[in-house]
C-alpha cells in the first residue's frame, strides 16, 4: 500500500487513497491499523475510490495525546478529507473504527452517503466493559507483548482459533507496532465515549450492521437490541469479532452489494 501523510496539530496522519468513483473512507479496529484492509481495500478500489486512515497512535499515524477521544479521531479522519477536497463518503468502521466513525457522523453530518458498523456498536460501554478496559490498561502497562498477543487471539471464535492460525499471527505483528501510548489513549477514549444509538434512529443515509454470531467482545443479542425500530439493514456472520478475516468472502459481497445500491 502507497502511503500518504498529512500533518495534523502537529501530528503525522498516515492514509492510503486508491482507485475511482464513490469514496469509501475505511477505518480500523483498535490495535489494528490500515493493513487490516489489505484484501479488501483493492476489491472494493476497482470501483470505488478507498481512502484507508491509520488513526491516532495506530500503524503510520503518530500520537496526539494520552487520551485519544473518539472526537479527535473523527476530527483526524475529517482533516484527511478536507486535504483530498472529499465532499461526501461511505464509511466502513471495524469495532473502533465504528466509534470513530459515529463520532465523525454526529461531528460532520453533511459529508455521510452510508455508514456500516462492523462488529461494532453505537452504544457506550457498560460499567463492566469500563472496568476490562482499565483492567487491559494495567496488563498492557505490566507486560506489552504477552497482553498485546492474547487480545488478539481473543477476537476469534474458538473454532477459529486452531483454524485460522496463520492470520491471528499476522495479526499479532501488526498489534505489536502499535506504541504503548496508542494503546492506552485509545482505551481511555473508548471509556469515554458516549452513546450515539439515536443516529441510527435518524440519519437520512443507509447505515448497515454487520455482527459477528460468535463475536466475543460484543454480545451478538445485546447488540440486535439497537437497532429496533430502526431502518438499519443487519448482517449476520457465523463467527467471531474478525469478520475481514473469518468471513472475508461473504464480506467482500455484502460491502460490494451496499456499495451498489
Amino acid at each position: 500500500m502507497n502511503y500518504k501523510h498529512t500533518n495534523y496539530k502537529n501530528t503525522k496522519i498516515s492514509y492510503t487513497d486508491a482507485g475511482k468513483g464513490t469514496v469509501v473512507v475505511l477505518l480500523h479496529g483498535f490495535l489494528e491499523n490500515s493493513t487490516m484492509w489489505n484484501y479488501l481495500a483493492p476489491v472494493l478500489a476497482k470501483k470505488n475510490r478507498v481512502v484507508c486512515i491509520d488513526l491516532l497512535g495506530h500503524g503510520q499515524t503518530d500520537c496526539l495525546g494520552y487520551v485519544h477521544t473518539m472526537e479527535d479521531m473523527a476530527d483526524s479522519v475529517h482533516h484527511v478529507l478536507s486535504e483530498l477536497k472529499i465532499r461526501k463518503a461511505v464509511f466502513v468502521g471495524h469495532s473502533m473504527g465504528g466509534y470513530a466513525a459515529l463520532a465523525f457522523a454526529e461531528l460532520y453530518p453533511e459529508f455521510m452517503k452510508g455508514l456500516v458498523l462492523l462488529n461494532s456498536t453505537s452504544r457506550a460501554d457498560s460499567e463492566e466493559r469500563i472496568a476490562n478496559r482499565t483492567r487491559a490498561i494495567k496488563a498492557v502497562k505490566q507486560n506489552y507483548i504477552a497482553a498485546v498477543r492474547m487480545s488478539i487471539a481473543n477476537l476469534f471464535s474458538e473454532e477459529n482459533r486452531e483454524k485460522l492460525t496463520e492470520q491471528i499471527e499476522w495479526v499479532r505483528e501488526e498489534a505489536l507496532q502499535t506504541p504503548l501510548q496508542g494503546i492506552i489513549a485509545a482505551q481511555e477514549g473508548m471509556k469515554l465515549r458516549k452513546d450515539r444509538e439515536v443516529l441510527l434512529h435518524f440519519a437520512p443515509y443507509p447505515i448497515l450492521l454487520i455482527l459477528g454470531k460468535k463475536d466475543p467482545v460484543l454480545n451478538y443479542e445485546e447488540n440486535l437490541e439497537q437497532i429496533e425500530g430502526t431502518n438499519v439493514q443487519l448482517v449476520t456472520f457465523n463467527d467471531g469479532h474478525m469478520s475481514h478475516l473469518e468471513n472475508q468472502a461473504e464480506l467482500e459481497k455484502v460491502l460490494t452489494n451496499f456499495l451498489k445500491n
